[in-house]
């Protein structure tokens, strides 16, 4: 069997046969593990060439390869490498367009973590950077600059869900020059092709969804025809790659990758018609919602919706009923990462960091992932925890 990376399979059969070929693996049906850092080549001619197919560890390895090769066939892209985690990849992403002196746009919405990667090292290195709202779309342009070299985006937004019109924005910044960077991690390529849509650098947490079980760290960016050759420079350069064993899990994941997907989104969506029923909560920050904003973009431009959003509460509660009913919760677990088999849930409040845009949802915020729980037990769970808010 080879690998039908170039056939024009349906997503659930690319899905299962990318990044491994049986002819190569020895009849074994998965990639095997390879560790190492040393290569020997068979001469010195070989040697002063670098000719061999894989030539030091921090460059490649099958394994590396392969998860490399299924995420860009996947991806829609010319290439990917890959880092230890999401915000590794976030960082790589941006040391590749960015120099000192450059102009950066990055969206009031994003990932704090990558809003704190700006201000601690861009700035260390002389990079600019301006927030805007996400939904500007076209009215981008009376941002940019002459030094403007890049626009990232996140959509949705982290926490708050804004869906960003991002083929309105990644044209205005092809005719300008400035390249595009996309963090997305909660579509995943499955449920919006980025490249598709005109970014040039496509970001993923493989720590999320790709992983699917809570125990990997990693990050993928994937490149355009255009952008890839810096993309793997920066990346040669810096040699910030994960761990064969990270890799092969992720191509574990890989596998049934489209089947979480579309369980993550079935639930979510109960979980979050179901809850817009409950007293205690205002409105349901979903793209999937009318009421989230960019919703009409997300009918456009998305194909699905996974297993995360954001609950906003109806005024009149506080702090310390909204402490009782986390704490009261034995199903859904308070922890930052998502994309796995469990229910998780997390208080946030965007209002003490946004510069461009107020965060006023009008009441307290949670955030929820959905896992793979029963859907009832998960129901009840919550509404016990909902009872507390009354004290």
């Amino acid at each position: 069997m080879s690998n039908p990376e170039n056939k024009k399979f349906h997503v659930d059969t690319k899905i299962t046969q990318l990044g491994r070929n049986v002819d190569e693996q020895c009849g074994f049906v998965n990639m095997p593990v390879y560790r190492g850092s040393t290569v020997v080549f068979n001469s010195v001619e070989s040697l002063k060439n670098n000719d061999a197919r894989f030539i030091y560890g921090t460059l490649g390895t099958p394994t590396i390869h392969s998860l490399e090769s299924a995420w860009s066939e996947l991806s829609g892209a010319a290439g990917t490498v890959m880092s230890p985690s999401g915000l590794g990849a976030i960082a790589l992403a941006l040391m590749t367009t960015l120099k000192s002196g450059d102009h950066l746009l990055m969206p009031d919405s994003v990932y704090r973590p990558t809003r704190e990667f700006c201000a601690v090292f861009l700035n260390k290195f002389g990079v600019e950077v301006s927030y805007y709202d996400p939904l500007l779309g076209e009215g981008i342009s009376g941002l940019l600059r002459e030094n403007t070299s890049t626009i990232f985006l996140e959509s949705p937004g982290s926490q708050s869900f804004e869906i960003q019109d991002v083929p309105a924005i990644t044209r205005i910044a092809r005719a300008r020059g400035i390249k595009t960077i996309i963090d997305n991690t909660w579509a995943t390529p499955l449920f919006f092709r980025a490249h598709d849509h005109g970014c040039d650098l496509s970001v993923e947490a493989g720590t999320k969804y790709l992983s699917g079980h809570s125990d990997l760290l990693m990050g993928l960016i994937s490149a355009n025809a255009e952008t890839w050759p810096a993309l793997r420079q920066t990346y040669d350069c810096m040699a910030m790659l994960p761990g064969a064993e990270d890799c092969f899990l992720a191509l574990r994941g890989l596998r049934t990758l489209h089947i979480r997907l579309k369980e993550a989104e079935k639930r979510g969506l109960e979980m979050a018609n179901w809850l817009t029923r409950q007293p205690e909560v205002a409105k349901i920050l979903h793209p999937a919602f009318p009421e989230c904003p960019g919703h009409e973009i997300w009918k456009r431009d998305f194909t699905g919706s996974t297993g995360l959003f954001s609950v906003v509460l109806k005024p009149g509660h506080h702090q310390t009923s909204l402490a009782a009913m986390l704490d009261s919760l034995e199903i859904f677990g308070m922890g930052y990462s998502w994309g796995g088999f469990e229910s998780l849930i997390i208080p946030f409040d965007c209002s003490t960091y946004r510069t461009a845009t107020t965060w006023n949802p009008g009441g307290l915020t949670i955030r929820l992932q959905i896992g793979l729980e029963d859907i009832d037990d998960l129901k009840r769970d919550l509404r016990q925890g909902l009872d507390k808010l009354h004290g």
